[in-house]
């Protein structure tokens, strides 16, 4: 905890301009801290650094859903103990900007009303930051005022995470209480957080607590799970509703105000020719960066609402009839016929505009799996290095209903047409798929009801960033992620540049990315990263190491 007070300045007070209904982030001047915090505007820069610093990276390819251009050590278990690490670190240094804010906005003259609007800007981001340390480390030092290098809580140890959840909560709770609605949100300041964003990560926070906590069959996970629904239902009173087309969501169409599917995002540019703040995401993909699996593709239904494999990647009994056998797939294109329409959003198929022209399957653009990532590409971003400046989703509307239909199912393992139609049957409408999900299809046609909303998350919720802790709070991880990786198969005249002889095939010619015998997942350490060594040491070892980890 040292080394972050030593590395870090006091807050610097970044001018954001808003402009096109953007947040602007190139900070025009910076005054002492002393002159700071005098009025409303000083108040609204001071929240601006935590936009500025907020994470929004998809390319997560700790799962099994996708992969970079090499092999992730988290997701194939070969990850070490590192001196520092960025997930704690950077952590803090949000903590620490909301800390300040909570101590020094006092001195503002400003109106209560106005003062605890920011206040509660900081509360949320001090929660999200919090709960993002929970989640990879348990335990972590709770500190909720700013330190300097005399303070004893540099050499605290960790505190036990329901006092550390139940801050969040109430960090959470204060949020929600003086943060604008959606529709008292001012068009120029979209962007910020809102009461809808407060509840909606508060939901996602319940979800994650209450499940991890079932599964590895400790007590209270009853309440999370109360919890999580509570939060959800009031983020359906916020006006919020979902996007018209799900594949334009991801790109400029869906950006701004007007769309009451998003609940948080982070803002990018204006445009490519103003680009302010840029990410590479599309020419990511290109490279890529984080290619769709054959794990991940065999999740979606098929049109006549079955599946051929189970959400562990294990075949279903009796699969769709509709389901064509990997050995019997006579074209690169077949894998996307019948499916459920997202699937065509999710991967170019053979012949799509692409990023330089029509897909054709190849392994020299980076893709280790035959398979090119298309969800969230942009061509105008791509054609900019450095340039994308599409707005990147962290919380929508879809995932607040995926998590009260999880979350009302877990709670009784039972779940009403009604609040399936509510939630799941709405996106599969959404998304033109023809068959609803009931309770009486899943009797049918012997599924399970778990299984079904779990696939409906993947499925609704691809290449967003949410797979590998989905399969960490079910602990399932120690089943699904030791499993081989799998691509496209390899068939000839069907493919560009590459020659087969490079390939590893399955006796199906599927290509395999990554053999099982090169990844592995320990069950009795890799639910929880690590502690950084140099926490461990400046805290004078009061910070103590995750179990199992030497």
């Amino acid at each position: 905890m040292k080394k972050i007070i030593l590395s870090i300045a006091i807050l610097a007070a970044s001018i954001l301009l808003t402009c096109c209904n953007k947040l602007n982030l190139r900070p025009e001047s910076e005054i002492s801290d002393n002159d700071y915090w005098n009025g409303e505007p000083d108040l609204i820069n001071a929240c601006n650094r935590l936009y500025e610093t907020l994470q929004a990276n998809w390319l997560d390819n700790r799962g099994d859903d996708n992969i970079g251009t090499g092999a992730n050590q988290t997701s194939n278990g070969s990850w070490t103990i590192q001196n520092t690490s960025d997930d704690w670190s950077f952590r803090y240094r949000d903590i620490r900007t909301a800390n300040n804010i909570l101590e020094k906005a006092g001195k503002a003259n400003v109106s209560d009303l106005v003062r605890n609007r920011y206040f509660a800007e900081a509360r949320f981001f001090r929660a999200y930051s919090y709960f993002l340390l929970v989640q990879k480390y348990g335990d972590v030092p709770l500190i909720l005022h700013t330190l300097d290098l005399n303070s004893e809580e540099l050499t605290m140890p960790r505190t036990p995470r329901a006092d550390v959840m139940k801050a969040i909560y109430e960090d959470l709770d204060y949020a929600y209480a003086w943060l604008p609605g959606r529709d008292n949100l001012d068009a120029k300041q979209w962007g910020r957080v809102m009461k809808g964003t407060a509840m909606g990560i508060k939901a996602r926070i319940a979800l994650y607590e209450g499940t991890r906590e079932k599964f590895r069959g400790e007590t209270g996970w009853e309440a999370h799970l109360q919890t999580a629904i509570a939060a959800a239902q009031l983020v359906t009173m916020q006006g919020h509703a979902l996007f018209a087309n799900y594949e334009k969501l991801f790109l400029k169409d869906g950006e701004g105000p007007t769309n009451k599917e998003n609940i948080f995002v982070k803002i990018y540019g204006i445009s490519n020719t103003n680009i302010i703040l840029g990410h590479t995401f599309s020419r990511d993909l290109e490279q890529g960066k984080n290619a769709v699996t054959r794990n991940l593709l065999r999740q979606y239904l098929y049109t006549d609402g079955l599946p051929a494999f189970n959400t562990d990647n294990t075949p279903v009994a009796t699969p769709s009839p509709l389901f064509v056998p990997e050995a019997n797939e006579t074209a690169y294109n077949t894998i996307f016929e019948n499916r459920d329409p997202r699937l065509a959003t999710l991967a170019f198929k053979k012949g799509d505009s692409a990023y330089k022209g029509p897909w054709q399957p190849t392994l020299t653009t980076g893709t280790r799996t035959g398979f090119a990532s298309k969800k969230g590409f942009s061509l105008e971003d791509w054609t900019v290095s450095n340039g994308g400046v599409t707005d990147r989703i962290l919380m929508r509307y879809a995932e607040v209903l995926l998590i009260l239909a999880e979350a009302k199912f877990e709670l009784t393992e039972t779940i009403s047409d009604g609040d399936l139609d509510l939630t799941v049957n709405a996106l599969r409408t959404r998304a033109g798929m023809p068959v609803k999900l009931t309770n009486a299809f899943v009797t049918a046609n012997n599924l399970s009801m778990r299984d079904e909303i779990r696939r409906e998350r993947t499925v609704e919720l691809a290449l967003e960033g949410f797979r590998y802790d989905d399969l960490i709070r079910w602990k399932t991880a120690e089943t699904v992620l030791p499993k081989e990786i799998l691509g496209a198969k390899y068939i000839a005249g069907d493919w560009s540049g590459t020659n087969v002889n490079t390939l590893k095939l399955n006796s199906d010619k599927v290509i395999i990315s990554e053999p099982a015998n090169t990844r592995k997942f320990q069950a009795n350490r890799d639910y929880l990263y690590p502690v950084p060594v140099n926490e461990i040491t400046t805290s004078g070892n009061n910070v103590t190491q995750n179990p199992n980890w030497q």
